[in-house]
């Protein structure tokens, strides 16, 4: 691992750059919906492009991905990330109103595009890269810590840069994709396939639903966990960052700040729980069950008062739950599928993922509108049923003395081989 510190480090900066370009919108949407003179519901839809056209062609760019190679997708997909951001950058400098919000918006789903190919063919790429299970597993909790450490930056660095000029948050995308770029061309090694195979778009489809038939029980709970902690997780910061602003005046910088708090927290049980892991698969499920245990309890707690500290306090211990969960999740579905269909498996888990970023903030809204306390059982159940997906429908084996190959149990199946000619 070692001699690949260059290598993931350029990997890690994918993840962050693709959170800053999104999440360093949120903190500013009032800020951009007075300037351009739209309504809330219109400049939200910023967002809600972005992830929706991620979450459409993920799939593609995972199936180009196993076909045509990782760099070959992430590279150009970078590129059409950056000049999304400067085409919205550019609207808002040189045009202005409904104008410039259409104009922004065509960017913002140029953004979508390019980030559909990029941070989730990381995943795949990190299983490509290693050898040895330990090694997979540690760099994917660096690659998920440079993620949630992005969620970190992002209010701070897009207050800052928007009390400068309202669009530079904008302008800013093109630079950072284009650092991230330049380090994947001249340090990402890619590993020679021992084999080369060009299948077609029916053999495609046949290898994935065969994957799926077989291993389809605890694939879709993976799914499902990853999609719930993302829901969660956007709709917690959604409501923080709506609590901050109206129950509590804050603004700008200040509010950043205070969002950072939880997310600061998700992100070091992230790099933590990445660390601990290692190879070993029960520990990963048990982890991953502690979390969601750990997330459920406090959002739970959080519903008997909506003091801000008291908040803050247990939206933290629901950031630590997450961050002990997304690693374990990432690690148990990129060791579980061979190399050549890793990249399609892994980029239906990215876009459950992002279905739950999408899905999080408008639920919260519409659950605002009931009570405090709603709002937070219904999340909780959210969290239960995650944890129970966690416990019941997946049940790793440990490795056997004679065979390195790891196996699954599934509900009533036993001895499901997770790890079935996996490239070494």
């Amino acid at each position: 691992m070692e001699d690949k510190k260059w290598d993931l480090a350029a990997l890690a900066s994918i993840p962050l750059i693709m959170t800053l370009g999104n999440s360093m919108l949120i903190p500013i949407l009032p800020q951009i919906s007075q300037q351009l003179h739209v309504s809330p519901l219109q400049v939200s839809m910023l967002i809600t492009i972005y992830a929706v056209v991620a979450i459409l062609l993920i799939p593609i760019a995972g199936y180009l991905s196993d076909r045509f190679g990782r760099k070959t997708v992430i590279i150009p997909s970078l590129i059409i990330a950056s000049v999304g951001g400067a085409v919205s950058g550019g609207a808002a400098l040189m045009t202005g109103g409904i104008t410039a919000y259409w104009i922004i918006l065509a960017g913002r789903f140029l953004q979508g595009i390019g980030a559909a190919g990029a941070f989730p063919i990381v995943l795949p790429l990190v299983g490509d890269m290693f050898k040895e299970e330990d090694d997979v597993s540690k760099s994917l909790g660096i690659v998920e810590t440079s993620n949630t450490f992005g969620k970190v930056l992002s209010p701070i660095l897009g207050a800052l840069l928007a009390s400068v000029l309202w669009y530079l948050p904008f302008l800013s995308i093109p630079v950072l994709c284009i650092i991230s770029m330049l380090l994947v061309l001249f340090f990402v090694k890619i590993p020679k396939k021992k084999s080369q195979s060009d299948h077609s778009i029916r053999q495609f489809l046949s290898d994935t639903k065969s994957i799926l038939r077989e291993r389809g029980k605890w694939l879709y709970a993976i799914f499902a966990v990853g999609g719930i902690s993302m829901f969660i997780l956007f709709g917690v910061l959604f409501y923080l960052s709506e609590t901050l602003e109206t129950k509590y005046n804050l603004h700008g910088v200040v509010k950043g700040l205070v969002l950072a708090i939880p997310l600061a927290v998700l992100c070091l049980a992230s790099f933590v729980a990445g660390k601990m892991i290692g190879k070993n698969k029960k520990r990963m499920k048990w982890t991953s069950f502690a979390g969601m245990t750990l997330l459920t309890v406090s959002l739970v707690i959080t519903g008997f008062s909506s003091q801000i500290i008291f908040v803050i306090v247990f939206f933290s211990l629901c950031g630590a739950g997450i961050g002990t969960v997304l690693p374990c999740m990432d690690a148990l579905i990129t060791e579980g599928i061979e190399q050549k269909q890793r990249g399609t498996i892994t980029s239906l888990y990215s876009s459950m993922r992002f279905i739950g970023v999408s899905i999080g903030p408008p639920a919260v809204s519409l659950l605002m509108k009931a009570n405090h306390w709603v709002l937070f059982v219904v999340m909780a159940i959210a969290g239960a049923v995650g944890g129970l997906l966690t416990l019941f429908a997946v049940k790793p084996e440990e490795e056997s003395k004679t065979d390195n190959q790891a196996e699954i149990k599934t509900g009533p199946e036993v001895g499901l081989l997770m790890m079935r000619d996996k490239v070494r």
